[in-house]
């Protein structure tokens, strides 16, 4: 008898998020799910590891139907680290991170913990998905997703995804008959201007607020994440661990 798929869902917003219970709700129609995710929000938090810490996690009972849920005090790639070491019984043949409360486009993908969890998942050899929703309250209607996390998943699962890739997803803040429709396209070239406000606490002492805006610098590429989620599309972008600058090895080879 075929093993069912083994689904670990992961994010950097918390095990009890409502993006997490939603993407978990439907990945227990592909498989068996178990859920290892932050015990409070982790966003922004990247590729950080735990090391100068204990780590601790704590069954919980948040999501219903899946085979086990824990949330852990470490970081989204601390969770997939202990999900892969300790507390699956083999594994996974998917790990799915998400849904975020927010965009992960673009830069974003470079600062995310939702992603950074993706990327674990496929340094570990496994197929890996990261969902974003542009909402960032929380109350965020996760509906219009559904059918797209859906066929997403059935085809990674169908035809594996390359060792070292996942998908990057980002899904546009509309209704489902708002959406444009699914692209699978590049990352945009955008970063963001920051500006450290200053401010003084009751004791005079200094203290900084990063504050900052997004900006696009090529916002007319309709090959982009940026354009398609501007024009209502879902955006699907492979991305990889590996950051080498091939095209300039040749180049540097012959100047050093």
């Amino acid at each position: 008898m075929q093993q069912k798929p083994l689904i670990l869902v992961t994010n950097d917003d918390g095990v009890s998020a409502p993006g997490i219970l939603h993407l978990s709700s439907i990945a227990k129609k592909f498989g068996d799910v178990y859920v290892i995710a932050p015990d409070k929000p982790q966003s922004g938090m990247g590729h950080a590891i735990t090391i100068n810490a204990t780590l601790r996690i704590q069954k919980t009972n948040y999501h219903a139907g899946v085979i086990e849920e824990y949330s852990c005090t470490g970081t989204p790639v601390d969770c997939v680290k202990m999900a892969v070491n300790k507390l699956l019984p083999r594994k996974p043949d998917i790990v799915l991170s998400g849904i975020n409360h927010g965009s992960n486009s673009s830069i974003n993908v470079i600062y995310s913990g939702t992603m950074s969890a993706a990327i674990e998942g496929s340094l570990e050899g496994t197929s890996a998905i990261g969902f974003s929703l542009s909402d960032y309250d929380i109350n965020a209607d996760f509906s219009a997703t559904s059918s797209y996390i859906e066929k997403i998943i059935a085809s990674v699962l169908k035809d594996e995804l390359p060792k070292g890739v996942c998908l990057n997803v980002n899904f546009p803040k509309l209704k489902s008959d708002e959406i444009s429709g699914l692209k699978v396209c590049r990352q945009a070239k955008a970063n963001w201007v920051e500006d450290f406000k200053e401010r003084k606490d009751p004791y005079g002492r200094s203290y900084y607020w990063l504050t900052g805006k997004f900006v696009n610098f090529e916002p007319d590429a309709k090959d982009t994440d940026e354009w398609a989620l501007a024009n209502g599309y879902v955006s699907v972008v492979p991305i990889m661990h590996d950051l080498t600058a091939h095209n300039y090895i040749t180049h540097l080879k012959n100047t050093l």
